[in-house]
């Protein structure tokens, strides 16, 4: 079962959170809280703003949650918030630079991966979550988005303000930055 899918042993919580129950929200949150601030750190490479994103996404979630439809599962719902929860704080603190990003949670190994390429992998992370804090906040956040939570360019542009042409183009950008970046980690020449 995918992260964030609801169980239908779940649909019940869900439902009593939506009716108002603050104990069965609770558990919403103590579900989903990780990857909510695994996302906003991932998204802005800060630690405290991480953690007022993760708080102010969960007010948000707790207000809307009446009006969830279920049309996307919980979790995408909740990501969603959280993506704008981020870009809204950013723009009210006028961050125009991105902090360090050395200690961001890492990810789960995908399935089916060697233990060959999860070793180097793991060896490779800290220079490119080095890479990443480099890139400019529009693009690291794109990137995140794509590459690490597969989020379609359509999603990525609407829950970010842009055109769907401006969030390929900060993709490929992005992308191109991290492989200038990393170039000669990843066995170019000079």
């Amino acid at each position: 079962m995918a992260t964030g899918e609801v169980r239908p042993d779940r649909e019940d919580v869900l439902s009593r959170a939506r009716h108002g129950d603050r104990s069965a929200f609770a558990e919403l949150v103590r579900e989903h809280q990780s990857e909510v601030y695994t996302l906003a750190l991932r998204l802005t490479g800060d630690r405290e703003l991480a953690a007022d994103i993760a708080q102010e996404s969960f007010v948000r979630a707790w207000r809307a949650l009446p009006s969830f439809r279920g049309d996307a599962r919980f979790g995408t719902w909740l990501h969603r918030i959280v993506v704008n929860t981020a870009w809204s704080l950013r723009r009210r603190a006028g961050r125009h630079h991105a902090d360090s990003i050395d200690d961001l949670p890492a990810a789960p190994p995908a399935p089916g991966i060697s233990p060959e390429r999860a070793a180097e992998s793991a060896a490779m992370r800290p220079r490119l979550l080095e890479a990443l804090g480099m890139l400019t906040p529009e693009h690291r956040a794109v990137v995140v988005l794509k590459d690490v939570y597969d989020w379609t360019h359509r999603d990525i542009a609407e829950h970010l303000g842009i055109s769907v042409t401006a969030a390929k183009v900060r993709l490929h950008r992005g992308r191109r930055r991290l492989r200038e970046l990393l170039w000669s980690e990843l066995g170019g020449e000079g």
